[in-house]
């Protein structure tokens, strides 16, 4: 522990202006309890309202697809193939906006990605009608892509501010409330098609809010001086065996929930035969339940350890994802629905669970590596801060092999039953490799380089 601070908010430097914060250790507990959490929430409140546009903005080409009937000239394969280049685009960004945080500042970057969701949303409101070329949907979706980057700074720069024995619980409602802007854009989608409007109407009521967004922002966050440029911490991130470890774990989770929330839809109107408007009657629950539960799961990682309730949600999806399966051969929308919903739940708690893991992971390392206090925090932070971003983009890019994946069992089969026989197959490696890497006993020690040495006493990353 280090010694507690004489201010919880430190005096700010001049030449960074009013809204810097020159010195911030969320772990200096007196500090912490002087006001320290106070600017904490502040900041996480006006970050989720932030990303959850963000969202919503990345998101709106699953439900504007809804609108595209036939006269649009698209088939059932030029719409996943469009969702899968907005997930796409939405993964890749992901690594330079999680370092445009400590390039810009936290506060600074989120008025600029929130303004830069204005891009995608006009050009959509440009090109949304019937003779508009395949091609130009496809450059249009690629805009709306950014709105995927605003987790990765979101999460990168909330991790900043608060302790390690909190992040589980500030992680998961910030990318919960991020999270929800997709049901809350299939909601809005619902009300609109149910009133006869179309999708500029659901376009003309969001560029309003992206405003909004970027204001708030401006007016309640803080940057914090002490995240500096570090490419050395990208570095040793991207080096590090833990950070692939985690994307490939983040890849069952968020990807599905991710890939999911794109497809459902598409997947109810192309297999079971629903019109728009009874798709978006169904498609806003599963993605609604998933998002609200993802504090829960960050909460029980807190308390019970991310591993041991990541390994016990495999479990959850693999056995839901069989019953899918049996479901879409039988052509049972009832028993689909409902079990499509308890998936994309398992999702969600499942993305708190798993990301709750990383800043656990680099403290232990921190840990091996000897350090204590101020100084364990600081590397746990640096480290766990850099690899969000790369683990985010790869777990995005898991919401584009499950649309590919159904556009090939459309393709092939004429249903989406081979697709999901593969995700059966993959949330049993997540299974396989958690409990290898994180749970089995016993195992070797940790060492600072990644790797492990045969050692008495193990490094456990059960609690992590």
């Amino acid at each position: 522990m280090t010694a507690p601070s004489t201010a919880p908010a430190p005096p700010t430097s001049p030449r960074r202006g009013s809204r810097w914060i020159e010195q911030w250790d969320p772990e200096d507990e007196a500090a912490w309890q002087a006001g320290g959490e106070k600017i904490a929430r502040r900041n996480l409140l006006f970050s989720v309202v932030s990303e959850h546009i963000g969202f919503s903005i990345w998101t709106m080409w699953s439900v504007l697809v809804l609108f595209m009937g036939p006269e649009y000239g698209l088939t059932p394969a030029d719409k996943f193939l469009l969702t899968s280049v907005v997930t796409l685009v939405g993964a890749v960004v992901r690594v330079p906006y999680t370092f445009a945080v400590a390039i810009f500042g936290g506060r600074n970057w989120t008025i600029i990605s929130a303004g830069l969701l204005l891009v995608p949303t006009i050009a959509a409101f440009a090109v949304m009608k019937p003779g508009t070329s395949f091609d130009t949907f496809l450059l249009v979706g690629l805009l709306a892509g950014i709105g995927g980057g605003n987790f990765a700074s979101s999460m990168t720069n909330i991790n900043a501010f608060f302790p390690l024995r909190k992040k589980g619980w500030a992680l998961g409602l910030n990318a919960g409330g991020g999270n929800i802007g997709v049901p809350v854009i299939q909601l809005v989608t619902l009300a609109i098609i149910g009133a006869g409007g179309g999708p500029r109407v659901l376009l003309g009521i969001y560029i309003p809010l992206i405003f909004v967004a970027a204001a708030l922002a401006a007016l309640c966050m803080d940057n914090l001086a002490t995240v500096k440029n570090d490419t050395g911490a990208a570095k040793d991130a991207a080096k590090d065996a833990h950070t692939w470890i985690m994307s490939f774990l983040y890849v069952g989770t968020f990807g599905s929930f991710i890939g999911y929330s794109f497809a459902f839809g598409q997947v109810l109107t192309t297999q079971f035969g629903r019109t728009p408007l009874q798709a978006a009657y169904l498609t806003f629950i599963g993605p609604l339940l998933g998002s609200l539960i993802r504090p829960l799961g960050g909460w029980l990682a807190d308390r019970y350890g991310g591993a041991r309730i990541s390994l016990y949600n495999y479990v959850g999806m693999a056995a839901a994802t069989a019953v899918l399966v049996w479901a879409s051969m039988q052509k049972s929308l009832g028993l689909f629905v409902a079990v499509f919903v308890v998936l994309f739940v398992l999702s969600g708690l499942g993305n708190g669970s798993t990301f709750k893991m990383i800043p656990g992971i680099f403290q232990a390392k921190a840990v091996a590596l000897g350090l204590e206090g101020e100084a364990a925090a600081s590397y746990g932070r640096r480290l766990s801060g850099a690899s969000m971003g790369l683990i985010g983009a790869v777990g995005a890019l898991g919401g584009v092999a499950i649309n590919l994946a159904f556009r090939q069992s459309f393709l092939s089969y004429g249903s989406g039953t081979g697709a999901f026989v593969a995700f059966l197959a993959f949330y049993a490696a997540c299974f396989a490799v958690t409990w290898a890497v994180y749970l089995r006993r016993p195992a070797g020690r940790i060492t600072a380089s990644g790797g492990t040495s045969e050692a008495k006493s193990q490094l456990s990353y059960a609690k992590v």
